[in-house]
């Protein structure tokens, strides 16, 4: 269960518009089948819980974690849906929840007044929250979906959903054993654009893919040194903020967004934005976890603090020869963001206004483009997923975040060893290498540990 507050002591991303993703795709595999199959059958096993849900206008009543750009985004959402409330807000940065406090004023045109809160567990306690929308730092996803799931509490949890690959696969495990409704912040999932190819390509009109690419360009300048400081400052709860990373001293280039570049709290920007690429790929190739993997890259073009690469590109290759292969460039370049999906009939290019081409066989003329699926509101589609007990609502339910998490976790893996890398999806653990099968988890600060029982 969740430690109460008599034991011990904890708390940066959000949701932008998400689509149901409708299970109609021509030539759906027998596995994507059984999937949602299983997902409505543990639907089913929702109903009744914590609250007595008596019809699909009940009020939802959320808690916020992490009120940085994304979970003020979230929250700024989330409040203009009806008959949604916004009953707390948590941050270990005091500015922050008073900042939001203010926006939700705004925003709700003082309709609402949330609860300011620095520790999340009070908010866990609280049997009027029905659901958390976790938007604090990397490192604290999963320990916080577990310990809302322990609660009670259905969760959205941002992108990436976890630190490391034995957490994710807990917080999984958490939101099956409680029951919980849980999406993970891969939002694109929800855009028609995305939706519309992905079910081209479902429906065979490429073939087989072989091969799926993608780039993210995005400049990233020098951070610069900033020197550790004695102690922390008086409105931040550092002791919250660090939770279960190693203690450390306070300095400016953490707190806040900079803590993306450092590995003890961040996952460097594969797992920041590289993730939203690897999901729209796994997607559209319909796998899972690969079974070798080798990165590559550096920190290019100046000499900072930061300890992630800025240039990193990561193969991933599946048990039957099939790769993904993504490109990260932190320095400066023209291309826009992209995804190329080779197959055995043809040629899809996905680039990052939604705009596709597709090529079929020899023909050099581009296929004519048919219309978008429409995009449904994330917050929406998880609010009524709550609301109706249905996880096979979710356009991003919990499970497949973490997997495309996981490619994330593997990838730096490879990159921070320098190697390539075999590894046994069946097992989740890297093949006779107990360096690589270390760094699969994390020696947690108690009493912030994910346990391995949930």
């Amino acid at each position: 269960m969740v430690q109460s507050l008599g034991r011990a002591a904890g708390s940066n991303h959000g949701c932008a518009g998400q689509v149901v993703y409708i299970a109609t795709m021509l030539d759906a595999s027998a596995a994507s089948t059984n999937r949602r199959q299983a997902l409505r059958s543990t639907a089913g096993l929702l109903l009744g819980t914590h609250r007595a849900w008596t019809g699909a206008n009940d009020r939802v009543r959320l808690a916020i974690v992490g009120m940085g750009g994304r979970g003020t985004e979230l929250m700024r959402q989330a409040a203009k849906l009806p008959n949604v409330e916004i009953g707390a807000l948590v941050d270990p940065d005091g500015r922050r929840t008073e900042q939001a406090a203010g926006i939700l004023q705004q925003v709700t045109q003082g309709a609402m007044k949330a609860k300011l809160e620095s520790d999340m567990r009070r908010v866990f306690d609280d049997k009027n929250i029905d659901a958390v929308l976790i938007a604090n730092c990397n490192h604290w996803h999963a320990l916080s979906g577990i310990w809302a799931c322990q609660a009670g509490k259905d969760i959205y949890v941002e992108k990436p959903v976890s630190h490391n690959l034995f957490e994710g696969g807990k917080l999984v495990e958490a939101a099956r054993k409680y029951k919980r409704v849980a999406q993970g912040g891969t939002q694109r999932r929800s855009y028609g654009r995305f939706r519309k190819v992905i079910e081209m390509i479902h429906s065979g009109v490429i073939g087989d893919i072989y091969l799926a690419k993608w780039v993210f360009p995005g400049k990233r300048d020098s951070i610069g040194f900033k020197d550790p400081q004695t102690k922390p400052p008086a409105w931040l709860n550092w002791d919250l903020w660090v939770g279960p990373a190693p203690m450390q001293p306070y300095h400016e280039n953490l707190v806040h967004y900079n803590w993306h570049w450092f590995w003890d709290f961040g996952n460097g920007e594969l797992g920041n934005n590289g993730i939203h690429l690897v999901d729209i790929a796994r997607w559209a190739m319909r796998k899972e976890l690969p079974v070798k993997i080798y990165s590559t890259g550096g920190r290019f073009g100046y000499k900072d603090q930061a300890e992630t690469p800025n240039t990193q590109t990561v193969t991933w290759t599946y048990a039957d020869g099939s790769a993904m292969v993504g490109e990260l460039r932190g320095l400066y370049t023209a291309e826009p963001m992209s995804w190329d999906f080779f197959g055995t009939k043809g040629h899809i290019r996905i680039e990052s206004d939604e705009k596709f081409e597709i090529v079929l066989g020899r023909s050099k003329q581009l296929e004519p483009i048919t219309e978008s699926l429409p995009t449904i509101n994330h917050c929406e589609n998880f609010v009524q997923a709550v609301r109706e007990r249905r996880m096979d609502l979710l356009t991003a339910e919990i499970r497949e975040t973490h997997l495309s998490t996981a490619l994330c976790h593997l990838g730096n893996i490879s990159y921070r060893l320098g190697r390539e890398l075999k590894f046994d999806p069946a097992r989740n653990r890297f093949v006779a290498d107990a360096e690589a099968n270390q760094m699969l988890t994390r020696n947690y600060r108690k009493p912030y540990v994910v346990p391995e029982q949930v």
